[in-house]
């Protein structure tokens, strides 16, 4: 009876509450990829000589590597680079260094002191190079921590005497990216004692290689890009490299002596053999406007370019750049239609039997010219009828800023700008339309200017065609703008 009782109330008890039944806990399964650092690690080991590790590492470099990955690579690589006596595989191994480094999540704080480390038995003058840029790599990762900075600009200064101008580039450039104004520097391995980073760098304008002294003016370049305010007394240095034979230092020279005008524009420069002194600004104007006519296209186009933007000149030298007259050993000279003219006047025409009859006969001391105006003298002029259209149009650029904060330059140049509708050339007749719109609160065309721009705009829009040896295609786009100066003119 009670036996059966029980029972009844166990199974009254199961109706209410529901006992669950124990089941066996499910097994979890974990995916894992494998380990890049494994991987390169097998493959590394099984290559046989230095053609397959290459092969290896450049396929590796295809691949991406995760960030908890990055770490174990570099050990791997490094580890590889010990052992390696072939100077291509080091190269590679150096170059994935830096690759690494700038891997998104990865500090590469860690594997400074092994980066730094490496260069020490290092004899190959390329590998080396290569480790300075990846060390220039790790120190732009960690822009937060001096520390690692000082430590990787002092490393920059001790190789900087390395035979190899690969190995100088990248210092300098370290030295560019990386090194501080107010911090003093140590050169223990020259004996100058403490310097700063300017002073450093200065010191390569004059190094052998034409590509060390470029790199060393883009270096100072980078200082002021970053903020620092590069010393007054590098302009005379810069000023000596804007007669260097290599273009490339010239047209880094001309960009230090602009960021230089803007930095000093009031100071007092002496014009060399003679007792006068200008502002810096204007001498550094001089200066530019003689790159007009540099042998370089390229430097010739950035010197045009680098005159728009020095709106501090003194009018007096900004309007020498439109001066038309010839210069013969500094002295005024003749052109053709005045000795014409005077001849007619005189009854008299050249026999051909003088000699030198159209010589220059201005006398004037060499010592009381201003080589300010020599230097500027004609240099939009010879930018606008330069052989380059790509010369052209940055002088037309340069006049067209020039002229807007100029009213007395703007109606100086308009003959000029007018001249410029008949050039062969498109884009340079479109740009002198565009800038005439742009200074147009400041000019007034006169009627023979009128006449120009409208027989110009008339034979574009009437026949379809451009000026004589111009594209096809230029008519419709030049005439496109003549209601602009019809309604000017009116």
């Amino acid at each position: 009876m009670a036996a059966h009782l029980k029972k009844r109330v166990y199974e009254e008890f199961s109706k209410v509450v529901q006992i669950p039944h124990e089941e066996a806990p499910a097994k979890k399964l974990r995916l894992s990829k494998p380990s890049k650092s494994a991987a390169l690690h097998i493959d590394l080991c099984k290559a046989t000589n230095s053609t397959d590790a290459l092969q290896y590492l450049l396929h590796f470099a295809r691949k991406p590597v995760e960030t908890e990955s990055v770490e174990g690579v570099v050990r791997i690589l490094l580890e590889h680079y010990y052992k390696e006596t072939d100077n291509s595989v080091r190269l590679k191994i150096a170059s994935l260094l830096g690759l690494l480094s700038k891997t998104q999540g990865f500090s590469p704080d860690c594997i400074v002191d092994d980066a730094i480390n490496t260069l020490g038995n290092e004899k190959s003058h390329q590998v080396l190079a290569q480790l300075m840029d990846t060390l220039l790599v790790i120190g732009t990762q960690l822009p937060e921590s001096p520390a690692v900075r000082q430590r990787l600009i002092e490393v920059a200064c001790k190789h900087l005497s390395d035979t190899y101008f690969g190995v100088r580039n990248k210092c300098l450039q370290l030295l560019g990216c990386l090194g501080m104004v107010d911090t003093p520097l140590t050169k223990d391995n020259e004996g100058l004692g403490v310097r700063d980073v300017q002073s450093i760098i200065s010191d390569y304008f004059g190094d052998q290689d034409p590509r060390v002294r470029t790199a060393a003016l883009k270096a100072m370049l980078q200082l002021h890009e970053r903020g620092m305010k590069i010393h007054e007394i590098i302009y005379d240095q810069a000023c000596r490299l804007l007669s260097d034979d290599y273009e490339q230092v010239r047209s880094a020279a001309v960009q230090m002596v602009w960021v230089l005008s803007h930095l000093y524009p009031e100071s007092i420069v002496p014009i060399p053999s003679s007792n006068e002194e200008i502002r810096l600004v204007d001498d550094a104007f001089g200066k530019i406007s003689h790159m007009v006519s540099d042998g370089s296209w390229m430097v010739r186009v950035q010197a045009a370019k680098t005159l728009g933007s020095m709106l501090q000149v003194s009018p007096q030298f900004l309007e020498q750049t439109l001066d038309k007259k010839l210069m013969s050993d500094l002295r005024r000279k003749r052109t053709a239609h005045e000795r014409a003219k005077e001849l007619f006047t005189s009854g008299e025409f050249s026999s051909g039997r003088k000699w030198a009859d159209d010589a220059p006969k201005e006398k004037l001391d060499t010592n009381t010219v201003n080589l300010i105006a020599s230097g500027a003298c004609g240099a939009f002029v010879h930018g606008l009828e330069d052989e380059m259209f790509e010369v052209r149009i940055a002088a037309v650029e340069a006049l067209c800023q020039l002229a807007r904060s100029s009213a007395s330059f703007a109606e100086k140049c308009l003959d000029f700008l007018v001249d410029m509708f008949n050039d062969e050339i498109e884009e340079v007749r479109l740009q002198s339309i565009h800038v005439l719109r742009e200074i147009s609160t400041h000019i007034t065309l006169r009627e023979d200017q009128l006449d120009t721009v409208l027989a110009v705009l008339e034979v574009s829009k009437v026949h379809g065609f451009p000026p004589p040896n111009a594209g096809a295609a230029a008519g419709s786009r030049v005439a496109q703008h003549a209601p602009i100066f019809r309604h000017t003119g009116a």
